[in-house]
C-alpha cells in the first residue's frame, strides 16, 4: 500500500473548492495557484497521518490561510506599469458591488480577510471557521465584527450591504 493512497482522489474531489478559497484570499488567479500548490506539497507530506484519522480538508484550509498570511507578511515591491488601467467596461449594480467589495477586501488585514472569506464565501459556520483558523468561536465573532466595520469604512457605498446576512448575497 502506497503511503499517499487517497491523496490524488482528495485533490481531484476538493481542488475547485480549495482553489476558490485560495483565489478569494489572494485576489489573483496566478497567486492562488501558487498558494494552493505550495500547500498541497505540505499536505502530501502529512497525508499518511491525515488519512488515518485527521481531517484533510480542514487541515488544508488552515494551511492555505496560514501560508497566505505568511506570504502577506513578506514585503513585495510594487512594479510600475506603463499602461493606464482600462476604463471601457460597463457594469450592472451587482457586478459593481462585487468589484468594490473585492477591492475593499484586498485592503483588510490577512486575518480579517481570511475570516470573511471562510465565513461568507466558503459558508463555514463560526465553529468550523474557528477550527480552520485555530482560534475560539469568540475570536471569529470579534474578527468578523471588526472586519465588517473596516469594510464599511473602506467602502461606505456598500455599508447597507455589509450586515452578516446581506453580505452573503453580494458575494454570490
Amino acid at each position: 500500500m502506497d503511503r499517499h493512497d487517497g491523496f490524488r482522489e482528495f485533490v481531484v474531489a476538493r481542488q475547485q473548492a480549495l482553489m476558490r478559497t485560495a483565489y478569494l484570499l489572494t485576489g489573483d488567479a496566478h497567486l492562488a495557484e501558487d498558494l494552493l500548490q505550495s500547500v498541497l506539497i505540505k499536505v502530501v507530506g502529512q497525508w499518511p497521518k491525515l488519512s488515518r484519522g485527521g481531517n484533510p480538508e480542514a487541515y488544508t484550509r488552515k494551511a492555505l490561510v496560514n501560508q497566505y498570511i505568511s506570504w502577506r507578511r513578506r514585503p513585495r515591491p510594487e512594479l510600475p506599469s506603463a499602461d493606464p488601467p482600462e476604463r471601457g467596461a460597463s457594469y450592472d449594480g451587482a457586478a459593481l458591488d462585487r468589484i468594490v467589495l473585492r477591492q475593499a477586501l484586498a485592503r483588510l488585514t490577512p486575518k480579517q480577510r481570511a475570516v470573511i472569506v471562510l465565513r461568507f464565501w466558503e459558508d463555514l459556520t463560526e465553529t468550523q471557521t474557528a477550527e480552520v483558523l485555530g482560534c475560539s468561536v469568540g475570536t471569529v465573532k470579534s474578527q468578523v465584527h471588526h472586519a465588517l466595520t473596516r469594510l464599511r469604512a473602506l467602502a461606505p457605498e456598500l455599508a447597507h450591504l455589509l450586515s452578516d446576512s446581506e453580505l452573503e448575497e453580494v458575494v454570490r
